[in-house]
């Protein structure tokens, strides 16, 4: 199979490398991809929302299977538009894709089919919002209610916070229109679960759950990032919390969007927060999560184009889905600055000594200049080490990150440890 991969990230770089493991592919090209995934894949200097371009590069290279890793094309249609020429995808259609797209169309289907979530009200006017948020009480959650990189929403500890947040999103226009609207959310207490799915219609096989750190200090302090490190699996969670999260959460939801006559067909991405009265969910994406993806493939024994090519053909129901025991632990490594303004250009070494190590190291926001690999992104690495447990790979990601180098490099040094405590 001739395979091509969307996107240029560190969750499309774990994408293409669990894809080269399967004897079915011959090649595998990567639009527009990065320094790392070009070891791995042809890289194609293609945007991901060119889509004309892209059908065009899918045609003239016979390309058997198109895989979508980014959240924005799949919110823009890009399904739609390569089914419209044939070619075989993988990700939801636009009207599924909606479940990331906007959170206020998320929570009123949370809502309408009782599936639990915090609650919330939505406003289109910044001076109403502001009123209502003024008989609030603190912490209370601001989000964006379209697509911002990760970065749409603010969990505010005084109501002032609250209120500035308010004010950059729908007056400021921090996130452009994606700020137009805003769900004002009740703050959840708890530990946060992450639990992708692949999802054909109303059949749900979830993957290994795992957890996140999004505030880009230690301690969960500082802004929100797209996350600065994530492990599998979760030996301080209860089991059956998992197993209720699937059951309550993640099936519910995939059997309400058939019933919208949104049948979603890809990964669906549950955010979840464990809170004393069970699991309640923070949001829904539409697509692997990053860095998510880079701990959780790592564990996927089953051929990943087999699970793709059964849910594209409506047949997930029928494969069985195994994964390794072995703990994974990515520790990301950002450049100075991330989540706001960062330098790019600065010369990484020390990659080639890390995967030495036995590290996995993806490529987020890399570049080849003059024959170096440099940051070209906020979230630069994102290194992974495996073990038996999750102590042995923690100590291997951080082993392997102590020999990676770049200027102003920063990394929290907490990744996986509520799991040891």
């Amino acid at each position: 199979m001739r395979i091509l991969v969307i996107g240029g990230g560190g969750r499309e770089h774990a994408i293409a490398w669990a894809l080269k493991k399967s004897e079915k592919v011959k090649e595998i090209y990567c639009a527009p991809g990065n320094a790392g995934i070009a070891q791995v894949a042809e890289c194609v200097p293609i945007a991901v929302n060119q889509f004309d371009e892209l059908i065009q590069f899918a045609c003239d290279n016979s390309i058997d299977l198109v895989v979508v890793g980014p959240d924005g094309p799949l919110a823009s249609g890009i399904v739609d538009a390569f089914e419209a020429k044939n070619i075989p995808i993988f990700g939801p259609r636009k009207n599924a894709a909606e479940i990331e797209g906007s959170k206020i169309f998320m929570k009123n289907l949370l809502k309408k089919y009782n599936i639990p979530t915090a609650k919330y009200e939505t406003f289109q006017d910044f001076e109403t919002a502001l009123a209502y948020l003024s008989q609030q009480q603190a912490p209370i959650v601001i989000k964006a209610d379209g697509l911002a990189e990760g970065k749409g929403v603010t969990v505010a500890a005084t109501l002032e916070e609250a209120e500035q947040a308010l004010r950059a999103m729908m007056v400021d226009k921090v996130f452009g229109g994606s700020g137009n609207q805003v769900v004002i959310e009740e703050f959840l207490s708890g530990q946060e679960m992450s639990i992708l799915a692949f999802v054909d219609g109303e059949t749900v096989r979830a993957m290994v759950p795992a957890q996140d750190h999004k505030a880009v200090y230690d301690d969960d302090k500082g802004p929100n990032t797209g996350g600065m490190g994530t492990y599998s699996p979760l030996p301080h969670i209860d089991p059956a919390i998992i197993e209720e999260s699937i059951e309550n959460i993640i099936k519910p939801t995939a059997k309400a969007m058939v019933s919208e006559g949104r049948p979603f067909r890809g990964v669906l991405y549950a955010g979840l927060m464990l809170t004393k009265d069970g699991p309640k969910t923070i949001e829904f994406n539409a697509r692997m999560g990053d860095p998510e993806t880079q701990v959780v493939l790592p564990r996927l024994k089953t051929d990943l184009v087999d699970i793709i090519l059964a849910s594209i053909n409506g047949r997930l129901d029928q494969l069985d889905i195994q994964w390794d025991d072995e703990a994974a632990v990515c520790v990301v490594m950002a450049s100075e600055g991330y989540p706001a303004s960062y330098p790019k250009g600065r010369v990484i070494e020390g990659i080639a000594a890390a995967e030495a190590q036995g590290a996995l190291v993806f490529h987020a926001g890399t570049a080849f200049k003059d024959g170096q690999v440099v940051t070209n992104g906020g979230r630069v690495l994102g290194v992974v080490g495996r073990g038996r447990d999750i102590a042995e790979a923690r100590a291997r990601a951080y082993e392997a990150v102590s020999v990676i180098k770049f200027e102003g490099a920063h990394t929290r040094s907490d990744i996986a440890m509520k799991a040891l405590r």
